[in-house]
């Protein structure tokens, strides 16, 4: 039962609909530009008002300024933003010689401790990054006589779920020097890739992302004019890139595709390290510099820029106060000019003002006629214009009776007054209409002598 009374969901066009609506009344809220400006009249009697346009011309223009800036920073973002800096690698080891007289038996056996470390050098961010995070892979490969092929490799590479660290440590039983080598893959964003050595020779370019390396190739293109002229889809290729792609000729769209073959991952950085087991020598620390690519910190500006909505309100509430004040300016001026043109000519602009206002009531009421029909003679020619014609003399005959009976009840009233003294109350009916009037008496009632009038 409760299932039953629930009400159903709305379905994706209801949804659809009701945004619609919503983003039709938003838009209906919004001010246009052109209502702040002031009317040339306006301006003309208030010389003042120019210093408004200025501001106005200038505020438009600053939005302008803005709103390009803004789709400019946009396409930024869109593109990598790097910058180049040193991390700095610390390589150290520790030597614990074995103890003849420990309980346990890690004491008992001689060990040493590699740590492989790194920080950025003057680095101002205040979060620190990770060293794990500058890596995607990083090897340790130990001489291979000392600790056998099973155990003589010490691997990590990054997964989705790795858990970034301040360094690694790796830690073995012995007690002579141990040559290592250590291979550092960085984790390059966008991913970056070593060129096949023709195209390195002939683009001067070693490792880079595929998006610089293919735009490097239509620099060399261009430069040697290789693009066809009569069909520009097609490249014709010179005895540098027939040897690289094996053709004469190369469609622009498979270049992608050919750069696949040609494209290799980058190679790892190559330390050598002596781990030394001298008991004179607890800590020995080899120190190496990096470059490597980290996010311009500017990009974290921009963005909190674009999604700043701080002073939005602000400039809303302002500009609601603009346009306020525009259209009260806009009453006023209407204002000024009904009283200025009634001040000129009263009659006038008060025949004018009615006619404006029949027309206003004809389109309020829909009784409106053919303009094109009642400018013409024929029009008025017609029979509903013969008993209109009827209808409104009979009118004015009608009103004109009223008003000479009235006068006449009022010459009556002034007659008693003037003979009596004063008068009751009493009614009187007109003979040629069904004009009754009421005549006040203090007194008491007289039947007047008038033989146009009968007693009710």
């Amino acid at each position: 039962m409760e299932a039953s009374r629930k009400r159903p969901a709305p379905s994706q066009q209801q949804i659809q609909q009701q945004q619609s609506v919503q983003n039709r009344n938003r838009n209906a809220k919004r001010r246009k530009m052109a209502d702040k400006i002031l009317p040339q009249r306006i301006r003309e009697l208030v010389p003042e008002s120019q210093a408004y346009m200025d501001l106005l011309a200038f505020e438009h223009k600053l939005d302008q300024t803005i709103m390009r800036k803004r789709v400019d920073i946009q396409e930024a973002l869109k593109r990598p933003m790097k910058q180049k800096r040193k991390l700095r690698l610390y390589i150290s080891n520790t030597f614990n010689p074995a103890k003849p007289d420990a309980e346990d038996s890690e004491g008992s056996i001689a060990c040493w401790e590699l740590r492989v470390e790194g920080k950025l050098l003057d680095d101002p961010g205040k979060m620190k990054r990770k060293f794990s995070s500058f890596f995607k892979s990083l090897v340790i490969e130990l001489d291979k006589d000392l600790y056998g092929p099973d155990n003589h490799l010490v691997e990590w590479h990054r997964t989705p779920t790795t858990q970034e660290t301040d360094g690694f440590q790796v830690k073995r039983p012995g007690d002579v020097n141990v040559r290592c080598t250590l291979l550092l893959m960085l984790d390059y964003q966008p991913p970056q890739f070593k060129l096949d050595p023709r195209l390195a020779r002939l683009l001067g370019i070693h490792t880079q992302t595929r998006s610089s390396i293919i735009q490097a190739l239509w620099q060399y293109v261009k430069t040697n004019k290789l693009q066809d002229s009569h069909d520009k889809e097609y490249i014709n290729c010179d005895k540098y890139f027939q040897q690289i792609f094996d053709g004469p000729r190369l469609k622009f769209s498979e270049i992608p595709q050919r750069l696949t073959n040609l494209l290799l991952p980058p190679d790892p950085i190559v330390i050598n390290h002596i781990i030394s087991v001298d008991a004179n020598d607890q800590k020995k620390t080899a120190c190496y510099d990096i470059d490597v690519e980290v996010e311009d910190p500017l990009k974290a500006q921009m963005s909190s820029f674009l999604l700043s909505t701080a002073n939005q309100q602000e400039i809303a509430s302002l500009d609601n106060k603009i346009h306020e004040t525009i259209e009260s300016i806009n009453q006023l001026k209407i204002q000024r000019d009904f009283m200025l043109s009634f001040s000129r000519d009263p009659k006038g602009y008060i025949q004018d003002w009615l006619k404006s206002q029949s027309r206003d009531l004809k389109l309020i009421t829909d009784v409106v006629g053919n303009p094109e029909e009642e400018r013409r003679a024929e029009f008025y020619h017609q029979p509903w214009s013969q008993e209109a014609v009827s209808r409104y003399f009979y009118c004015k005959v009608r009103i004109a009776k009223h008003s000479v009976n009235l006068l006449s009840v009022l010459t009556i009233r002034a007659f008693f007054y003037t003979v009596y003294g004063g008068l009751c109350v009493s009614s009187y009916h007109c003979c040629h209409c069904d004009l009754q009037s009421t005549i006040m008496d203090q007194s008491h009632p007289v039947t007047p002598a008038a033989p146009l009038y009968r007693p009710i």
